[in-house]
């Protein structure tokens, strides 16, 4: 009986080394494209003014990036979330102009209606994969395609421009100290949301669970479909919220200038380590991941090399990281973990009865 005490702690610490060694690696990744860059143009690379716009634009990125890896984590996909943060800023700014006024109010009135927007595109993708099992990348395409497609017949095709001068100063170009972008101030917070969620409540255990073995996880309790809605809920909410945060930055709806995000926050979050199998992964890693593509961009335009490589590396380092994820779960038997998983959530369950 005590061998099998001691035992069980210990199963967990051996994870939770796995996945400290996992984000120490990214954070390397990390440290040696800032090097090659910074060796190549120290001026201009290691500037404040460029590490303030990596900083930045990595912001919005970050707040897709915690809903997209409840939802890898979960084992789904979510291909919406950059139609969803166009749509959910379009509609913002259409009732922004409608209500009138420059005050906090109406900036407000417009976070709120693009949180909401995004949350009901959650919902949808939600409740079509988990009551009409229809595959999350059939669902995601097809929102992807619809919240696109929605947003271009409200503007037609035309970008909206329309914000509160307050949300504009304060959101899109402040700061709250010294130098420091309100921006990515507001992101860190939602970060940190993020990670007190995915591991210090019984909703980040029950995403894990269902993501570690769906059918063990319906045996322990876990109300599975409900779960997976909430999931894809959360993810849309984030969507949108990252809509009013982009309308605040760029001024505009950016209708034309989202192909790119999907790939990005996706690659960002299995960079980071989240397993495209489910069960695995964690949001300081997906934060770390997300500057990849943005810290690769922004060294490629300052070299002189075309930005589209910045694609083509992503998608190079994005397939690796999958490989090394699928030989690493084979290595290591991952059955270890997910049992742990199922096992708190036993012990929890018997703490309840």
């Amino acid at each position: 009986m005590t061998t099998t005490a001691a035992a069980a702690p210990a199963e967990p610490r051996r994870v939770q080394r796995l996945l400290r060694l996992q984000a120490l690696q990214i954070v390397l990744i990390l440290l040696v494209i800032v090097a090659i860059f910074g060796t190549l143009a120290p001026v201009s690379f290691l500037s404040g003014f460029n590490i303030r716009s990596i900083v930045i634009n990595t912001s919005i990125l970050a707040v897709l990036g915690v809903g997209m890896t409840f939802v890898i984590i979960t084992g789904g996909i979510d291909l919406s979330v950059g139609s969803v943060l166009v749509f959910s800023g379009v509609v913002a700014s259409k009732v922004m102009v409608a209500a009138g006024g420059e005050g906090w109010g109406v900036a407000l009135l417009g976070a709120v209606v693009a949180c909401l927007s995004g949350l009901m595109w959650g919902l949808v993708n939600g409740v079509l994969i988990a009551k009409a099992k229809v595959p999350p990348l059939i669902v995601t395409l097809g929102s992807f395609g619809a919240a696109l497609g929605f947003a271009q017949i409200i503007t037609g095709g035309i970008d909206l421009r329309a914000a509160p001068e307050v949300l504009v100063d304060t959101v899109g170009f402040g700061n709250v100290v010294g130098q420091v972008p309100t921006l990515s101030v507001i992101a860190g917070l939602v970060v940190v949301l993020g990670m007190v969620l995915l591991h210090r409540t019984r909703f980040g255990l029950h995403t894990y669970a269902i993501g570690s073995n769906i059918e063990a996880g319906r045996r322990t309790g876990i109300k599975v479909d409900l779960q997976t809605i909430k999931v894809y809920a959360f993810a849309g909410l984030l969507a949108g919220f990252a809509g009013i945060l982009n309308l605040a930055f760029f001024q505009s709806t950016t209708i034309g200038g989202q192909s790119n995000t999907n790939l990005n926050v996706i690659a960002g979050v299995v960079i980071g380590g989240t397993s495209l199998f489910g069960g695995l992964g964690t949001i300081f890693g997906t934060v770390i991941g997300l500057f990849i593509p943005t810290t690769l961009q922004s060294g490629f335009v300052i070299i002189g090399v075309q930005p589209f490589w910045q694609q083509v590396v992503v998608g190079v380092v994005l397939v690796a990281a999958v490989w090394l994820d699928q030989k690493r779960r084979t290595n290591a038997q991952s059955g270890r973990p997910r049992q742990s998983v199922l096992a708190r959530l036993g012990r929890g369950s018997s703490k309840g009865n």
